[in-house]
């Protein structure tokens, strides 16, 4: 038996720890020196770890876990509220951003510029780069939102219901766009499929709840509620990826949105929290990193990475931005919505790999792609904590207590 794989956790969990505590000097987050401990030690730097199957499977499982607990501390009710607005930021953050990347796809891939070597029609690869354009990855907005202590935030509630849309957005987009080069592809089917998902955690949403507040009743040992939790949790996001298409991590945000509604939501939101920062979070971030190997770059590339990566940033802040001021937030929180909504995460590498499956983009288009991954990643924790701090801060009231009375409450509940 190989026994390398303790190795490799021991070396990811001190340099994301070391690593964060010195971005938090920089006060920075400190999620920006776990994904920097990934991307130093990756391939893209000193090749000291790779990405392993063994990583590969504690990541997932740690994204999992992040998204949970973000169902676990969301307000049901200003989520309830916000649902209209969550859908038209969603669809502005996902047009807006595939007309850009639609616009420097037409600008860039021509023959004496960058010379793709795609097997589809100009057209469908520039669309393609467009739909790349579209992919958003919430879960280093949800750890930087919840360092920060705004994941409760009017803000931070609309991020995520902008984003459950925005990832339902995005799969259509790529049906439409590999439909359109992979006949074996059906749009139809997705389409149901993803109807269907919703339908489905319904349904079991309301079976869990029901069993949970009975079985709740009868059992005394809280520990026992984390186990059956975090099944739940796990049976959802399963399914949620294996009979529907939808991202693992949906069925865990639903998930965990279900179980906040018990009572039990502050005990299993702290011992999950625990389980999350002692390894899972770590590997999750510091994986982002082991993905990158950036290919050989001409300069023209190098050009096109440039202004894709302003682009990527652009397109999301104005578009998210801009669906919020259309709903009536003020100006400060349009900005901190779409800045929460930049990062491509993981998302855009695996949208990007399904691109190349069936020839909609070329191998020399990923460097550009992964730098964007890169960039974007980075820097949303770091902008993120720009607009929130530099933001004014005023008191609300929700249910009679002021906003800064919840948080103090807040911590010192969970203190105690």
């Amino acid at each position: 038996m190989e026994y390398r794989f303790l190795l490799d956790l021991a070396i990811i969990l001190l340099s994301t720890k070391l690593l964060g505590l010195a971005t938090k000097k920089m006060h920075l987050p400190q999620v920006v020196g776990a994904l920097m401990a990934g991307l130093v030690l990756g391939p893209a730097v000193l090749g000291v770890l790779e990405e392993t199957a063994f990583v590969q499977s504690v990541a997932e499982i740690g994204v999992i876990v992040l998204m949970f607990c973000a169902g676990l501390e969301t307000d049901v009710q200003e989520l309830k509220k916000c649902g209209k607005a969550a859908f038209v930021i969603a669809l502005l953050g996902v047009l807006v951003p595939l007309a850009g990347g639609v616009l420097i796809g037409y600008v860039f891939n021509q023959p004496g510029r960058i010379d793709s070597d795609a097997s589809c029609s100009l057209f469908l690869q520039n669309m393609f780069m467009g739909v790349i354009l579209t992919a958003t990855s919430v879960s280093i907005t949800v750890e930087t939102l919840k360092e920060l202590g705004k994941l409760q935030s009017k803000s931070g509630n609309a991020i995520l219901g902008a984003a459950i849309i925005d990832d339902i957005l995005g799969i259509i987009a790529l049906t439409i766009i590999t439909s359109a080069a992979d006949s074996s592809v059906k749009m139809s089917t997705i389409l149901i499929k993803i109807a269907l998902f919703f339908v489905f955690s319904g349904v079991a949403g309301f079976a869990f709840f029901r069993f949970y507040d009975w079985w709740s009743r009868r059992t005394k040992l809280l520990h026992r509620h984390a186990i059956v939790a975090f099944v739940f949790c796990l049976l959802m996001s399963y399914c949620a990826e294996e009979f529907f298409g939808v991202a693992d991590i949906t069925g865990a945000y639903i998930a965990g949105m279900i179980i906040s509604l018990t009572q039990t939501t502050q005990y299993l939101s702290s011992r999950f929290d625990t389980l999350s920062y002692l390894m899972l979070s770590p590997v999750f971030f510091a994986s982002i990193g082991l993905k990158v190997n950036l290919p050989a770059m001409t300069p023209m590339l190098v050009l096109f990475a440039v202004v894709l990566v302003l682009v990527a940033v652009a397109t999301k802040v104005v578009g998210c931005g801009l669906g919020a001021k259309l709903c009536g937030y003020r100006t400060c929180t349009c900005v901190q919505i779409g800045v929460g909504m930049v990062s491509r995460g993981e998302v855009a590498l695996i949208v990007a790999s399904q691109g190349m499956r069936v020839g909609l983009i070329g191998a020399n288009f990923l460097g550009p792609v992964v730098i964007v991954v890169i960039v974007t990643t980075i820097v949303t924790p770091i902008l993120q904590k720009i607009v929130y701090n530099n933001s004014p801060k005023p008191e609300i009231v929700r249910n009679g207590l002021s906003e800064n009375y919840r948080e103090l409450r807040e911590i010192r509940d969970r203190a105690n």
